[in-house]
């Protein structure tokens, strides 16, 4: 049983110690999260030897008390080190010859953090467990009735259970057994020890609390690997699926649509942008609807558009200039729009028009009023700085378009117009 113990405790400490130059360098690396390193440690309880004593010298089987104070530095959120000095009272119980003895020790640990180590994370968040192994130094101390004093070498191993109560505090249970080397006398200190080397064996049983120090949130007993990667690729997946988004329904993608307003079943390009090859501004697919359906024969085998089609079109809301939220200046895709009011105003020289302004329901109502004022004067002022004058242009504010559903983006997005009334 000796040499089992003795091989952990020698393991967890090379360990540790190799963990400083290699595995602490690559945990650090995969723990984004900055965290605290520091904490102060103070503890109490009972403890138990089991040799070396003198015959008619006797304890309670759990005898007070223990104390232990101590501190700790991580390197990481699996590996620390940390030192701590320990108090112990040895005192005879009833039946038993009298004898008050101490013990004082101070050591230098490794620490593992088991609770990450063996991802606890997956099932707690509030619970841990500390493996803690070191070697350190002794003596034992007898005052009456003459005074005595043992130094000795000591090994050390034990586990720490935590209770995490906020990212300061969390309480701590800890059972350790330490093991004595070239203990001359007996914990009672009534008789020599007659073991060589590693003889003497004491047990400790504490509850105590952990204060942990530093300026960031978490200390490294409690920061998980990775934390916070798999929010990220989410966020990156959502952002994804957002972009895929296609409001308009015309089969491109909004992030690459430079014409997110086109009607249902227009045919686009790449870009989302309504087909126009002769350019002038109405797309070829309405352009080749009306020429079947309203255009007039000249005779000469020309046609002309019915000049009241245009207009019921533009007073019937499928001309729009379009704008993004909370804004007056209208999208970059909706020049198009104004091109085609400017077109006709120049072609019917005694037609005028209202220039009617929409906002969707966020906000206040007074506010949406004065944002539809303010997109229906923008457009306005691009019209007149195109030669149109000023009297043939009226502002309309209509504020509020009640019309969509005020909690779907992209609905929204359809009612933050100017659109126009032929006059």
């Amino acid at each position: 049983m000796k040499k089992i113990i003795l091989s952990l405790v020698f393991a967890s400490v090379m360990t540790t110690m190799s963990a400083q130059t290699e595995t602490v360098k690559s945990t650090e690396a995969s723990v984004e999260t900055p965290f605290n390193k520091w904490s102060v440690e103070l503890a109490g309880g009972f403890n138990k030897y089991q040799r070396p004593s003198t015959a008619g010298y006797n304890t309670t089987l759990v005898s007070p008390y223990v104390v232990d104070f101590g501190v700790r530095y991580m390197f990481n959120n699996k590996f620390g080190l940390k030192t701590d000095f320990g108090y112990n009272s040895f005192t005879n119980k009833d039946n038993s010859k009298s004898f008050d003895t101490k013990y004082y020790r101070v050591d230098l640990q490794g620490v593992a953090n088991l609770g990450r180590i063996m991802s606890f994370e997956t099932w707690t968040k509030s619970i841990g467990l500390l493996g803690h192994a070191g070697v350190g130094l002794s003596f034992l101390e007898r005052k009456d009735p003459s005074y005595l004093k043992d130094r000795m070498g000591n090994f050390m191993a034990g586990l720490t259970g935590q209770i995490k109560l906020s990212d300061r505090i969390a309480l701590t249970g800890d059972f350790t057994t330490i093991i004595n080397a070239k203990q001359n006398l007996a914990f009672d200190a009534a008789s020599s020890s007659n073991t060589k080397g590693f003889g003497g064996i004491l047990f400790n049983g504490t509850a105590g609390i952990t204060v942990y120090l530093g300026k960031n949130v978490k200390h490294a007993d409690w920061v998980i690997d990775n934390e916070g990667k798999f929010d990220a690729i989410d966020a990156r997946f959502a952002a994804i699926e957002n972009k895929m988004l296609d409001s308009d329904n015309d089969g491109v993608a909004d992030y690459l649509d430079q014409e997110q307003n086109t009607p249902a079943g227009q045919m686009v390009d790449t870009k989302g942008r309504s087909i126009d090859k002769n350019n002038n501004n109405v797309p070829d697919e309405t352009e080749a609807y009306i020429m079947k359906n309203y255009a007039a024969n000249t005779g000469d085998g020309s046609v002309v558009y019915n000049n009241e089609l245009i207009k019921s079109l533009i007073n019937g809301g499928y001309v729009a200039v379009y704008f993004d939220f909370n804004k007056s200046t209208p999208t970059n895709v909706s020049t198009e729009g104004t091109d085609f009011i400017l077109t006709y105003l120049r072609n019917n020289p005694s037609a005028s028009v209202d220039i009617i302004g929409h906002a969707d329901e966020l906000g206040r109502s007074a506010y949406n009023d004065k944002l539809s004022n303010a997109r229906a004067t923008n457009v306005k002022n691009t019209l007149v700085k195109a030669n149109v004058d000023a009297s043939r242009l009226n502002v309309v504010a209509a504020g509020e378009d009640t019309s969509v559903d005020k909690d779907s983006d992209a609905a929204r997005k359809l009612v933050r117009r100017v659109t126009f009334r032929v006059k």
